[in-house]
């Protein structure tokens, strides 16, 4: 993978390394209130420790089963994460999920990123199938997949672990036979 991905003149991502755990920790510490309501990791992210250890969790896997995460940096300021996740290389699948800082939302910014994310998916990784599930609420974030084409396949039940209950999951994906009839 690149490290650098070039999305346009104000906006980039760069793979995840040691060298953002502060940037990605401030970020969570400011936005504590507005990140809460979606991302469970916000309750477990208390020190900059907790951060590192996010990172290098995702850094010390061997390469061929590593989640690919990139920081999204607008106008050369932190904006938030994006990533691969549950890559399932034998059905050649692989899930997207992401997250920005309040400041940043309503840009354009994370519906860009994605869209470089599934192009990388389906040029370089050779997916067959992207997916992406969001909070059922969570509107902002289900506005992307709808933006870009994505199919809506239905919900999955109690699909994520928030606070001391479970919060249902809107499920969404796009084939590469759907992308590669669309000018993406």
């Amino acid at each position: 993978m690149m490290e650098k991905l070039i999305i346009d003149d104000h906006q980039f991502l760069e793979r995840l390394n040691l060298s953002h755990v502060g940037a990605i920790f401030n970020a969570i510490d400011q936005n504590r209130k507005f990140l809460r309501k979606w991302l469970p990791f916000v309750n477990f992210t208390h020190k900059k420790i907790d951060t590192e250890r996010f990172v290098r969790s995702i850094l010390e896997k061997p390469v061929s089963i590593r989640d690919e995460v990139y920081v999204i940096w607008y106008k050369y300021d932190f904006a938030g994460l994006i990533g691969f996740k549950d890559a399932d290389r034998i059905n050649d699948k692989i899930e997207i999920g992401y997250w920005l800082v309040e400041k940043m939302t309503g840009k354009g910014i994370a519906t860009a990123a994605t869209r470089k994310m599934v192009n990388l998916a389906f040029r370089n990784m050779d997916m067959n199938r992207v997916q992406i599930r969001c909070g059922i609420g969570n509107d902002k974030s289900s506005a992307i997949p709808r933006r870009l084409g994505f199919t809506f396949e239905g919900v999955e039940r109690s699909g994520e672990r928030h606070n001391h209950s479970y919060i249902d999951l809107e499920v969404f994906s796009l084939l590469k036979k759907e992308w590669a009839e669309t000018l993406f």
